[in-house]
């Protein structure tokens, strides 16, 4: 469902089933993660992406490839490329 938000720009409603996830108990795998991230991305919210992105590790979820690359795309989008 995450991913069905993503692909159709609707970051703000992926948050809210990303964030539903914990609430009710489900622990978000790196895919969830990189569905989020990327729903920010393609919403062109860097920041909350950026949260999204270092909150990853802390919750025992290594990082792949595709988080990476979702994360330097809402950056660069966010002329954050410093």
């Amino acid at each position: 469902a995450i991913s069905a938000c993503e692909k159709s720009g609707q970051w703000e409603k992926a948050l809210k089933l990303f964030t539903l996830m914990g609430a009710r108990g489900v622990k978000p795998d790196i895919i969830s993660y990189n569905s989020a991230i990327s729903a920010c991305e393609k919403g062109g919210e860097w920041k909350k992406a950026l949260e999204l992105f270092e909150s990853v590790e802390t919750h025992g979820i290594l990082l792949d490839v595709i988080t990476y690359n979702a994360a330097i795309s809402a950056l660069e989008k966010g002329g954050q490329w410093e």
